[in-house]
């Protein structure tokens, strides 16, 4: 009896874990090396979500994430250097931030803000904040204040990227827009300590801003004091003459994880604004290796009285000691006022294999579950740069992380369906995924493409590509028996002679009749 009872315990231990990675995931894109992903869900039709990576990929989806829209941002005369982030106005506008490399100018000068009023199609030259002389602009992220459509945007300031010169200092700057992107304020040096300039532990970094209930800018950064925090209650016209301090940062922002060529722990700054029972509250996430470097945690604090005194950190990973966590992004859904992490984690391993997981917490913090959320680990290599972040978006419980991973030497980004009714969250849970076909990738495409599908219980299927009259062109499985979970398969459209056109592929079977078009150039 006692051994039936442990072996009924590990098979729902076994059934909970495969549970937690019941979230199907989508690869976005897998050319130009893309990392350091950005996403955004637009806050009044959650159908549209934009996306971009390193240097100058972009990506919008209309459906919610399922498919995706492929693209490269060349229109801007200052140039693009990557670290971009992305956001939606209340006009469902789209902007897109990124470094500059100007063709007359010098690499890192500026911020560079680039619009779209047609849902990514086109965009604009771009504005610019920060232009300093020589001076080196980088790491930006901005927030919108959605009761009077100002951006607040916070970076650092390099006097000499990279240098070690001690007179050479960094600072976290600010500047706002308040005619939609169009223009900048002259920047404002907000911190109080400033750091050094070598990109590491004693430089000030990782500010992104948040704005309050009421119309107030909070920010947070690391650097020599550890976590700090200002605010502003004037719409960024005058800061804290004195940074308040938050919380240590044992062993500092830039430490190594095996696999990894440069890891960060630099804070995320947000505040609920859902006018549910955590209103106000100011939240701050971060790693770092407080417990030792085979130990990197992710931590949340936060603060109920405008950022004048702070919690205790919390853990959230909710692993046994011993395993890495990094990476981490956080996000709160302004609709629920429920908190979701994203973060790398090897609580399932011995080396370097890596998950992606998520947390979530419904109560301000004060109960925290993680999921993992990525189908299959993956193995990176410490000489292919990763980036700097990952990152999250939440809306009335549609939430879309987006991730980078590495497969045979290629690297990719990828978002994932959180399916709410496996995790608990939300009172109102997202409807459980409409289809099990996803859109093929790449798509359109002149050679070779690739099918993917989820079975969510065993079943018997074909896989085909029709032409426009519903004719077969190809039957990739023919009544197969297969198992439930993920599929991939490979399409070479020179094999079957296909001209340029427009066709569709097709998954029928046990319950099942989906059809997707796709394109051939």
């Amino acid at each position: 009896m006692k051994k039936l009872k442990i072996a009924m315990l590990l098979f729902a231990i076994l059934t909970l874990q495969q549970l937690a990675a019941q979230h199907t995931n989508i690869i976005i894109s897998n050319s130009s090396y893309p990392e350091e992903p950005t996403i955004y869900i637009d806050p009044n039709n959650t159908n549209r979500i934009i996306a971009g990576a390193n240097i100058n990929n972009l990506f919008y989806s209309d459906d919610g994430g399922f498919s995706w829209q492929v693209k490269k941002l060349y229109s801007s005369s200052f140039g693009v250097a990557g670290d971009p982030m992305v956001i939606v106005d209340e006009a469902g506008h789209y902007y897109y931030f990124h470094l500059s490399s100007p063709p007359n100018g010098s690499w890192l000068d500026r911020i560079v803000c680039q619009k779209s009023t047609d849902g990514g199609v086109t965009w604009n030259q771009g504005s610019f904040m920060g232009l300093n002389g020589d001076k080196d602009q980088d790491k930006q992220w901005v927030d919108i204040d959605r009761n009077n459509g100002n951006i607040y945007a916070t970076w650092t300031q390099f006097d000499v990227y990279g240098s070690s010169i001690s007179e050479y200092r960094s600072n976290i700057l600010f500047s706002k827009s308040t005619d939609g992107g169009e223009s900048w304020s002259q920047a404002l040096r907000i911190n109080e300590v400033d750091g050094n300039c070598i990109d590491s532990v004693e430089t000030v970094e990782g500010a992104v801003p948040a704005v309050g209930p009421n119309g107030e800018i909070y920010v947070s950064w690391a650097g020599p004091l550890g976590l700090v925090f200002d605010r502003s209650l004037d719409q960024g016209e005058t800061w804290l003459e004195n940074d308040i301090f938050v919380s240590d940062f044992p062993g500092g922002w830039d430490y190594d994880i095996p696999g990894i060529q440069r890891c960060n722990g630099l804070p995320i700054t947000v505040c609920d604004l859902s006018g549910g029972p955590d209103h106000g509250t100011i939240y701050i996430n971060w790693t770092d290796q407080r417990n030792g470097t085979d130990d990197t945690d992710v931590w949340l604090v936060k603060s109920t009285d405008g950022g004048d005194t702070w919690s205790e950190p919390i853990r959230v990973n909710d692993d046994p000691p011993g395993r890495q966590q990094f990476f981490t992004w956080m996000t709160v859904d302004q609709v629920t006022g429920h908190l979701h992490f994203v973060f790398y984690d090897r609580r399932n391993y011995d080396d370097t294999n890596t998950d992606v997981y998520m947390a979530s917490s419904t109560d301000g913090g004060e109960t925290i579950s993680n999921y993992k959320i990525s189908e299959e680990p993956f193995v990176p290599i410490a000489n292919i740069f990763f980036g700097d972040y990952n990152n999250i978006s939440a809306v009335n419980n549609v939430i879309r992380p987006i991730w980078t991973r590495l497969n045979n030497g290629q690297l990719s980004v990828w978002t994932a369906i959180i399916d709410t009714t496996l995790t608990g969250i939300g009172k109102h849970p997202e409807p459980a995924i409409p289809f099990a076909l996803n859109q093929n990738y790449p798509n359109p495409f002149s050679a070779t493409t690739h099918f993917s599908f989820k079975l969510r219980s065993p079943a018997t299927v074909s896989l085909k590509v029709i032409d426009l009259f519903g004719r077969q062109i190809a039957c990739l499985i023919n009544r197969e028996r297969l198992s439930s979970g993920m599929y991939l398969e490979h399409f070479d459209a020179r094999k079957y002679n296909l001209a340029p056109g427009v066709y569709y592929f097709s998954l029928t079977g046990d319950n099942l009749n989906q059809v997707r078009k796709m394109v051939v150039e």
